[in-house]
């Protein structure tokens, strides 16, 4: 009996034996994974984690609303600027309640940031709230000052600026400029700015204008812009060979005016704009001081824009209209001129695509080359200038001035050029200006205007960069009148947008 072997008692045995085994194996099984978390990962494997981790919150963010709440604003690396300035560019983050709406504000403040001008950098980042309080996310600014002496000198976000520019038609400004973005209590910046310029127009209208003032910014948003400008200028004619037109308005005049600009521009670029739409409304009334040297007029331009995407290639459609008129006003203005340096003149070496603004510019036309002209009058030593010629005549201006263009724009077959954003374009404009003033307008013709119209077409490539547009086209005039300075041929331009 004793030798006898009962199954019953053998087989508990083994569950028992086999059991234990199993159990050291799950506790060889868990210290491995415990070495494993232990090592360090490599590389890759953690950028796969990340990769992960970002799919799945782009996936979550694109299907539902991800609840959240900012903790805190944290301010790190400013030194100088007064916080609540900061703090005001950086309002409404607190307010947000979902992961999109904080996404959306962020952008928004750094833009904000960015546009003061005193900081060489400004950064936003999203970082976890603390761990009892879930769902809350805090906010940084890092900020850099710039290293400009005029920069942030009052602490208040100011930028004060003293320049000396020389550009085109020997144009010359001095200028002292002060911007403020906000002083406390206060929702608008402060801009103001004194000023000298000079610039020669001989070649063109035979004076050379010199203006002396100040202007004042009041208002300034998004889409509203009022600003007062105070000056005292001067038209001189050194030559003394200036059309009848031009004699008439030599001397000294009083510059008091106000401009209002309302501009909407919800296109994805000023350089290459492929999509969207803008809007800018101008008015200048000048003549607010009752001395009787103040130049009076009133000055109305528009200008619309769209650019409509074709869906390949990035090729773009952009379209422009632009028109203005300008009136004195006071007694008796309708036989008295309007200012001759804030009349309408056509033509130069800019794109309309990004001059937005109102009539300016004309596809193959030299600087104020198109347009109502006089002649000028003979130097008295006709042998020793060889400018006189009969055939040399003064663009004075227009009280009436009407632009449109289209522009295709399109991406060369070139990757190197896709890459850099250098692309072609083919283009059409026309324009037209004329006086109304000094009982001009009982002659005006609306059907003789529009028969009038200059118009050129050509192509070109362009190459954008941050800061302008650079353009080598080739230009055809299609029309163009007797003294019109209208030439067919190849040249390059560059332009900044307005």
């Amino acid at each position: 009996m004793e030798n006898s072997t009962n199954p019953n008692n053998v087989k508990p045995q083994r569950l028992i034996e086999e059991n234990e085994d199993e159990d050291i194996d799950e506790q060889e099984d868990e210290e491995e994974e415990e070495e494993e978390d232990d090592l360090p990962q490599s590389p890759l494997a953690r950028l796969r984690e990340q990769k992960f981790k970002l799919e799945t919150l782009s996936r979550r963010l694109s299907s539902e609303l991800v609840p959240i709440r900012v903790h805190d604003v944290i301010i790190r690396g400013n030194t100088k600027t007064k916080d609540w300035v900061i703090e005001a560019e950086l309002k409404g983050i607190e307010d947000v309640s979902t992961m999109q709406e904080l996404i959306r504000a962020s952008e928004i403040a750094l833009a904000r940031l960015q546009n003061l001008g005193v900081f060489e950098s400004s950064k936003l980042s999203l970082e976890p709230g603390p761990v009892e309080l879930p769902n809350t996310a805090n906010t940084s600014s890092w900020t850099a000052e710039g290293t400009l002496k005029y920069k942030n000198l009052l602490g208040y976000g100011d930028l004060w600026d003293a320049s000396l520019a020389y550009g085109a038609n020997q144009a010359t400004e001095v200028s002292l400029g002060l911007y403020a973005p906000r002083l406390k209590g206060t929702s608008n910046p402060v801009v103001a700015r004194l000023s000298m310029l000079s610039q020669d127009w001989q070649e063109f209208s035979s004076y050379k204008e010199q203006l002396l003032g100040m202007s004042l910014g009041l208002i300034s948003t998004k889409h509203h812009d009022l600003a007062y400008t105070l000056g005292w200028r001067t038209l001189t004619d050194p030559l003394q060979m200036a059309s009848r037109s031009v004699r008439r308005q030599l001397g000294h005049g009083l510059l008091s005016s106000l401009k209002y600009t309302f501009k909407i521009d919800r296109r994805n670029s000023p350089i290459r704009p492929t999509k969207g739409h803008a809007f800018v409304a101008t008015t200048h009334l000048g003549g607010l001081t009752p001395d009787h040297r103040s130049l009076r007029f009133l000055r109305q331009e528009f200008d619309l824009r769209f650019a409509v995407p074709f869906g390949f290639y990035n090729t773009a459609l952009n379209l422009g209209v632009s028109a203005g008129a300008i009136f004195p006003w006071g007694q008796g203005f309708m036989n008295r001129p309007s200012p001759l340096p804030e009349r309408f003149y056509l033509g130069g070496d800019f794109s309309p695509v990004c001059t937005l603004g109102g009539p300016m510019t004309l596809w193959g036309f030299r600087t104020r080359g198109l347009g109502p002209a006089e002649p000028r009058r003979k130097s008295r030593d006709v042998f020793n200038d060889e400018s006189d010629d009969p055939s040399r005549w003064d663009f004075v201006g227009g009280d009436l001035a009407v632009t449109a263009f289209a522009d295709l724009s399109f991406d060369l077959p070139i990757t190197w050029l896709r890459q850099h954003g250098i692309h072609g374009h083919v283009f059409a404009g026309a324009g037209n200006t004329a006086k109304l003033t000094q009982n001009e307008y009982r002659q005006f013709s609306p059907r003789r205007f529009l028969e009038s119209f200059r118009t050129s077409v050509g192509c070109g490539f362009v190459i954008p960069t941050r800061l302008f547009r650079l353009e080598a086209n080739y230009y055809y005039i299609l029309r163009q009148t007797e003294h019109d300075r209208g030439k067919t041929g190849f040249r390059f331009s560059f332009s900044a947008p307005s």
